[in-house]
C-alpha cells in the first residue's frame, strides 16, 4: 500500500510546527483534491487546541465555521486562545489563517472524564465491512466510462481511511437516494493509545460523506456543473473513547434543505454497536453555474 493511502500521511499533516505556546503551523493543504479538505483543517485545528490542554482532559465537542475556501498552495497558521480553564472543563478558540486571511474558526471544549448516567441510540443493521468492495474495486466500476486521467487523479488523492459502502451511489448515473445512508471506515494503519489523537484523526473522517446526503437526496453529485456545494459549518460531539484505526459505522441523514443550504447529521458507531460520536454540518448547495 502506498504511503498516501495510509494513516502515516495524515499523521505527517498533524505534525504541526509550533511558535511559542499558542501558534501552530501546517504545510500547504494540497492532498490531491481540487480544494482544501475541510476535514483536514478541522483536524489540525483541534490538534492545535489539544497541545494547549492539561493532561487528563479529553476533547468532547467542537463547533466550527468555514469562512473562506482554503487555498491548496498556502501554508496554514493556527492561532489558539485560552478561553477558559476550569477543574472539569476547558475551552479553546482556534482561528486558522492563510497569510493574513482568516479561513476557519473553531471553539473546542475539553472535559475530564467522570461517571454518570448513560444511554444511547441503537446502531442500525449493516453488512460486515469486509464483505463490501474496497476503493480499488469501487474505482474499477468507472474504468472505460471516464478518461483514464480522471481515474489516475482520483488515485493520487490522499486516502488515510479505508471506506466500504453498503449503499453504493453511481456518480455517472445518479438517482435520488433518501433516508439514512451507511458508510464503514477505519484508518489504514495503527495509532498510539492517545485519546485526543484518535479524536483528531476521527475528525478528519467525519467530513467524508456527510455533505453527500443533502445532494444525493435530489439525485445530484459534486460533478454537476449547475450545482455549487461547500461546507458552511461543522460540529462534532465525542461521547465515548474511540479508536480511529478500527472499523466504525457512519450513519448519516439529511432532514432538510432550504434557502440553498442543506442540513446533515451523522452518528458514528463502533462495530459492537457503541455510539462514540455525533456530527452535524450545514452546507451550501446553490443551483446555477459555478
Amino acid at each position: 500500500m502506498e504511503r498516501h493511502q495510509t494513516l502515516d500521511v495524515l499523521l505527517d499533516r498533524l505534525a504541526l510546527g509550533r511558535e511559542g505556546e499558542l501558534i501552530f503551523h501546517a504545510k500547504e493543504p494540497n492532498d490531491g483534491r481540487i480544494h482544501a479538505f475541510g476535514g483536514l483543517i478541522a483536524a489540525q485545528a483541534l490538534y492545535s487546541a489539544c497541545h494547549t490542554i492539561d493532561d487528563g482532559l479529553d476533547a468532547h465537542s467542537f463547533h466550527s465555521y468555514f469562512l473562506r475556501p482554503g487555498k491548496l498552495d498556502v501554508p496554514v497558521r493556527y492561532e489558539v486562545t485560552r478561553t477558559r480553564d476550569g477543574k472539569s472543563f476547558a475551552t479553546r478558540l482556534v482561528e486558522a489563517y492563510q497569510a493574513d486571511q482568516r479561513i476557519f474558526t473553531m471553539t473546542a471544549s475539553f472535559h475530564r472524564p467522570e461517571p454518570g448516567l448513560e444511554h444511547q441510540m441503537e446502531m442500525p443493521a449493516a453488512p460486515d465491512p469486509l464483505t463490501l468492495p474496497d476503493f480499488d474495486q469501487r474505482i474499477a466500476r468507472y474504468v472505460g466510462r471516464v478518461p483514464d486521467a480522471v481515474i489516475a487523479n482520483f488515485k493520487k488523492v490522499e486516502r488515510p481511511f479505508d471506506h466500504r459502502e453498503p449503499m453504493p451511489f453511481d456518480f455517472l448515473e445518479p438517482h435520488p437516494q433518501r433516508g439514512q445512508r451507511l458508510l464503514w471506515f477505519r484508518g489504514n494503519g495503527s495509532l498510539e493509545a492517545n485519546a485526543n489523537l484518535h479524536r483528531c484523526v476521527l475528525t478528519y473522517a467525519t467530513d467524508l460523506g456527510l455533505l453527500d446526503n443533502c445532494i444525493i437526496w435530489h439525485g445530484k453529485t459534486f460533478f454537476d456543473p449547475n450545482l455549487h456545494c461547500a461546507s458552511i459549518d461543522h460540529a462534532v460531539w465525542f461521547h465515548r473513547p474511540v479508536r480511529a484505526d478500527e472499523w466504525l459505522l457512519y450513519v448519516t441523514e439529511s432532514p432538510s434543505s432550504a434557502s440553498a443550504r442543506g442540513m446533515n447529521f451523522g452518528r458514528i458507531f463502533q462495530r459492537d454497536g457503541t455510539l462514540v460520536a455525533t456530527t452535524a454540518q450545514e452546507s451550501l448547495m446553490r443551483v446555477g453555474k459555478r
